[in-house]
């Protein structure tokens, strides 16, 4: 697996000796032995020395709680994990006599006292009051205090008079401190190697909700408040951007992948803001041969009957299959490696392919050379011509066109993508388009229409089905697709415009 690999070959570059846990041996389908020599082999390949390939290996159900060294040990409780880690794993180095040595792991954020900078103390004490030297990624130092010292404990936080080296404390007082940064003694300002904090790959357009249905259930709904929270998340959210937009009242927001934006647009939902998102977009660089886009590790694991259809997808989205094995119990293992661009949607076609059986991780492994242009979406969208109330008769005809994202009685207006179509190209429709009654129609006939269960579109499966012309509305209560230009006509004259500039 790329994330294995990952912690692996900095773990052993650092010339740190793992404990190798194989949990889950006390299933049926469970192959321990095997399992051991596959690990063997990826020390052997990470160049891992003699001293590292000798690692110590325990037994354990994590489930069952319990642990052994071999397999027909006793299994009473995981005291053999505890034991191995202090047989086999060294105290810190910790020198509390020597000049204050601390280096930023991580930031968090408080209101009152700005930017606190979380990390170990590898030398030295530090108090609450101390005056100390911050030095950032180039080595130039700053001045700064220490406001608040803070301790954890368990779950939660206690405040600090001093601490000594070893401790894991929190120093808020230096401003605006990134990750990685070394804080010292002034009369000993010495440096610790930088740790490098990953920098964007995908960005999204943030404004405010301006469609129809605009401020029926959010609290939060201009653009001064939504950058006013966006400000506030870089504060500790230190891998995040926000540039100005397209617009005067859009916010560009960058960040490490489309899971990193969804948890902040998750949040801001939860916190009552309104808001419409774009299409996620690419990040490219130049490079020395020209432009360059991120490229992915992907690591899949599925159903032996289910590969094909995935090795043909994610050869379609420029996947580069670098490793595949199948297992004895019909699971097939895939390694690509693919541009970031095709695997933006690609979760969903990936649970439907597997029937929601396999398993997909996928992680940043380099800038390569630029693919060309990709295909988003092969299929097309079902647009809402009319504001209304959903009703049985109208999706009893459209369901046969597509697949439906909303159900009878839901409010839809003009402009909304309220299904997949099963073509390509969008498909105008009337979802709100009732029954007309007469002598020979009853108004209960709406009662015996049998309908498919609708769609229901999470944050996810939206910001990955939009394109380029649409957006995702994102409010408390709901998610709905729409089109940028909810007005057919004006659609229609931006197509022809576009075929025209094209030609």
């Amino acid at each position: 697996m790329p994330q294995t690999r990952f912690v692996l070959r900095k773990a052993l570059s650092h010339g740190l000796a793992p404990i190798v846990v194989s949990n889950k041996v006390d299933r049926p389908e469970a192959r321990p032995d095997a399992v051991l020599d596959e690990v063997f082999d990826l020390f052997v390949a990470l160049d891992a020395d003699e001293s590292q390939l000798d690692f110590p290996v325990v037994y354990a159900s994590a489930k069952e709680r319990w642990a052994a060294l071999e397999l027909e040990d006793e299994r009473t409780s995981l005291v053999p994990i505890l034991d191995a880690i202090i047989e086999h794993c060294p105290a810190p180095l910790a020198d509390p006599e020597g000049p204050m040595q601390f280096q930023a792991a991580t930031i968090d954020y408080n209101d009152f006292v700005g930017r606190i900078a979380v990390g170990r103390l590898h030398r030295g004490r530090i108090r609450k009051g101390d005056p100390l030297v911050c030095l950032d990624h180039d080595g130039q130092p700053r001045n700064a205090k220490v406001v608040k010292l803070i301790g954890y404990e368990g779950l939660g936080e206690v405040e600090l008079e001093v601490a000594e080296a070893g401790d894991i404390v929190g120093v808020a007082g230096v401003a605006g401190v990134l990750p990685g940064e070394t804080l010292c003694v002034p009369s000993n300002p010495d440096a610790l190697p930088p740790i490098a904090v990953d920098e964007p790959t995908v960005s999204v357009e943030l404004r405010p909700n301006d469609g129809p249905l605009s401020g029926s259930d959010g609290q939060f709904v201009t653009a001064r408040e939504i950058r006013d929270r966006l400000e506030r998340e870089t504060q500790s959210n230190v891998s995040l951007r926000v540039e100005p937009g397209s617009t005067p009242e859009a916010f560009k927001v960058s960040g490490r992948g489309e899971l990193h934006l969804c948890v902040l647009i998750e949040t801001m939902r939860r916190e009552g803001y309104e808001l419409t998102v774009s299409m996620p977009q690419i990040l490219v660089k130049e490079g020395p041969d020209g432009k360059q886009e991120p490229y992915e590790d992907v690591a899949v694991e599925v159903d032996e009957p289910y590969a094909g259809a995935v090795i043909q997808s994610l050869n379609e989205r420029g996947g580069e299959l670098l490793e595949m094995q199948t297992s004895e119990g019909g699971i097939t293992r895939l390694h690509y490696k693919s541009p970031s661009r095709g695997l933006v949607g690609f979760r969903n076609t990936f649970m439907t392919q597997t029937r929601g059986t396999g398993t997909l991780y996928h992680s940043l492994a380099e800038y390569g050379p630029w693919r060309g242009p990709m295909r988003h979406r092969k299929f097309g969208a079902m647009v809402a011509i009319k504001t209304g109330r959903v009703t049985s008769y109208a999706l009893e005809t459209l369901q046969e066109r597509g697949t439906l994202f909303v159900e009878p009685g839901d409010e839809v207006y003009g402009g909304q993508v309220v299904g997949e179509s099963a073509r390509a190209g969008d498909l105008p429709c009337n979802p709100a388009k009732p029954r007309k009654l007469d002598n020979m129609r009853s108004s209960t006939k709406d009662m015996t229409v049998r309908l498919d269960t609708a769609r229901k579109m999470t944050l996810e499966d939206a910001l990955e089905f939009i394109d380029s012309d649409e957006l995702m509305e994102v409010t408390p209560t709901a998610v709905r697709v729409r089109k940028r230009l909810l007005d057919e006509s004006d659609r229609k004259r931006a197509a022809k415009r576009a075929a025209s500039g094209a030609s």
